[in-house]
């Protein structure tokens, strides 16, 4: 919570600065450009770090060998555990981005026909009703995976 406490004066400020920097004109969105791909950079390094790095207190702690047995097997637990964290945010990501590109695409279609032909707006909605169980199918698996974490 914290965290949003000292987050929010700070998306404040950027909106801001984005707004003075943007009524530069051309250079102000260049400069715009710039600040995005360093941050991108820096988050893409912040991403190879925390993927690259082991577990801290499994490795301090490890003084004898049944502890270092013990290290050993945290950090495999850890790393399943992770993999199937990550399995579950892809499965629910891909599941929502998919399900909003089918309900745009069948939600405008429904509209097209229901504009023609009102008798059709059950048949319609059923459509758009499965195209949005996809997402449903994706947060069921995700739910599945973080069980097994």
């Amino acid at each position: 919570m914290s965290a949003w406490v000292i987050g929010l004066p700070l998306i404040a400020g950027a909106v801001v600065l984005a707004r003075v920097v943007t009524r530069r004109g051309r250079s102000g969105m260049f400069i715009l450009a710039g600040i995005g791909g360093l941050l991108m950079v820096g988050a893409v390094v912040l991403l190879v770090a925390a993927l690259t790095a082991g577990p801290a207190g499994a490795a301090a702690t490890a003084t004898a060998v049944g502890a270092a047995k013990s290290a050993a097997a945290v950090s495999a637990t850890t790393s399943v555990n992770g993999s199937a964290l990550l399995g579950a945010a892809i499965a629910v990501a891909g599941s929502t981005i998919g399900a909003g590109i089918a309900v745009a695409y069948a939600g405008a279609a429904a509209l097209a026909v229901m504009s023609e032909r009102p008798e059709l707006f059950g048949r319609a909605m059923v459509i758009v009703g499965l195209a949005e169980g996809i997402a449903i199918y994706g947060l069921i698996i995700g739910i599945i995976l973080i069980g097994k974490a």
